[in-house]
């Protein structure tokens, strides 16, 4: 499928500034993670509620599973929102977002009458920021820009020839 003048120049603009955008948070709130000394995502874990808060609640019994959980979430957010800023191997990163958020949500879903610890920045009824992002990104999938601006124009270039 060839993606040359698919969009209009708004269209293109729009696209790619929202990609950007959603890059821009990931990588910062991984960087925020790596910088921040001895940061762990523990006690959001053993905050979890929810059909999954048992499987969310696990990973935090082993030290070892823990530094994997921190190390992918801390490293992950920031290889996905620099590949989504450069354009970069985006289909990849659109695919780790999904399923980092998709973990986010499930840890914290946005029940009524459920109350954490660690307060959400709002009060949601089953809409929340994650969700939302996920959704932004399943349009970013289904009008991919990468390939008309960013890195992956060059990469795919190279590798079809």
């Amino acid at each position: 499928m060839t993606t040359k003048n698919i969009y209009t120049r708004g269209q293109l603009t729009w696209l790619v500034v929202l990609r950007v955008l959603i890059g821009w948070y990931f990588m910062y709130e991984g960087l925020t993670k790596i910088m921040t000394p001895n940061w762990t995502s523990y006690a959001y874990l053993r905050d979890s509620q929810g059909w999954f808060a048992p499987f969310f609640t696990m990973l935090t019994d082993n030290a070892w599973v823990m530094s994997t959980v921190n190390a992918i979430n801390m490293y992950g957010l920031t290889i996905i929102g620099l590949c989504m800023i450069l354009g970069c191997f985006v289909q990849f990163a659109n695919i780790g977002a999904i399923g980092l958020l998709s973990l986010y949500y499930l840890s914290h879903p946005p029940m009524l009458d459920v109350h954490y610890l660690i307060r959400p920045e709002g009060s949601y009824m089953w809409v929340d920021k994650n969700l939302i992002m996920l959704g932004a990104i399943a349009v970013l999938m289904l009008f991919p820009t990468s390939k008309l601006i960013g890195l992956d124009r060059w990469i795919f270039r190279k590798c079809k020839k």
